[in-house]
């Protein structure tokens, strides 16, 4: 998976298309991310003993890691992530547009 937490993404497909937000989390086997403040779901929930008191609560929902970009703040705007082998043989994400390293 080319996204990692912490990243800054842009959105690119979706109800909330050019939202850029930062990955709280990041599921690999189901290929999916948190991203803040993207993606808001209202759910209904009852009282119990962790939330003493119910009602309407909002999060945020996982998204398909392929609706998200990775925002390059230097070319301003989302790019595609690509990997590089350094000469020490370390596998680094490289941006595919400025071929900056990411990491």
């Amino acid at each position: 998976m080319r996204i990692k937490k912490e990243d800054t993404v842009v959105v690119i497909a979706g109800k909330d298309k050019g939202k850029k937000g930062k990955v709280l989390q990041v599921f690999p086997k189901k290929n999916k991310v948190v991203v803040e403040g993207v993606n808001i779901v209202t759910k209904h929930q009852k009282p119990n003993n962790q939330t003493q008191q119910g009602g309407i609560v909002k999060f945020e929902a996982p998204i398909d890691a392929s609706n998200v970009m990775y925002f390059d703040k230097k070319a301003d705007q989302g790019v595609r992530v690509g990997f590089k082998i350094l000469e020490n043989g370390e596998k680094v994400r490289v941006s595919k547009k400025t071929q900056e390293v990411l990491d």
